[in-house]
């Protein structure tokens, strides 16, 4: 008896396809993600910066307590949105493991620079976490201002060990900017134009 469930190659690439598509869709439809990470954290980075820099406070550290209630946040709305959500791609499993991957790797670079207190290079591991994270993911989805924000992003991870921490602050914002902010609105905006 013949399997029925064997595809052709053409139709194993349409299939291949219609996943990253779907997944893009979705991802741009949902650009929520890059859009409310990225502005929290450019927020955060220059806040910082004038807290420490300008106005000389000693607890200028204090506005990155808002990143566990960003978590929280997002929490909330990644299970609202599982609920709407009925199938994933295997493309959209990929980049959830990412993505947690890489919430992980942040924590946990935190808890490092909390007990070794290496926060001179804190933010080269970061923009290098931000480099792959958005690399991956433009290349998954197939979305170049992604990719190129990733590319940027490991330049800048090279160039700020060459900073000191104040001024590391400042390419942090920068490098959020390009890897997030700007690619989540260009996501946002192609989706919006697709659906008219």
């Amino acid at each position: 008896m013949e399997n029925t469930n064997d595809f052709t190659p053409e139709e194993s690439l349409q299939l291949i396809r219609t996943m990253i598509t779907k997944t893009k869709t979705s991802v741009a439809a949902d650009s929520f993600y890059l859009l409310f990470w990225g502005w929290l954290v450019f927020a955060s980075c220059i806040i910082e910066y004038v807290l420490k820099v300008m106005v000389h406070y000693p607890n200028h550290y204090i506005i990155w307590w808002l990143m566990p209630i960003g978590g929280i946040i997002s929490a909330i709305y990644g299970a609202r949105q599982s609920k709407k959500q009925r199938v994933k791609t295997f493309v959209e499993e990929a980049l959830d493991y990412l993505w947690i991957s890489l919430a992980l790797s942040f924590v946990t670079l935190v808890l490092i620079n909390i007990f070794s207190s290496a926060w001179q290079t804190a933010f080269t591991y970061y923009i290098l976490l931000y480099a792959i994270g958005t690399f991956v993911t433009g290349k998954l989805i197939r979305f170049r201002p992604l990719v190129i924000g990733g590319i940027l992003n490991f330049i800048f991870a090279v160039i700020s060990v060459r900073f000191d921490y104040d001024n590391q602050l400042l390419l942090g914002g920068i490098a959020i900017l390009t890897s997030y902010i700007i690619p989540g609105y260009l996501l946002r905006n192609k989706y919006r134009q697709k659906e008219n």
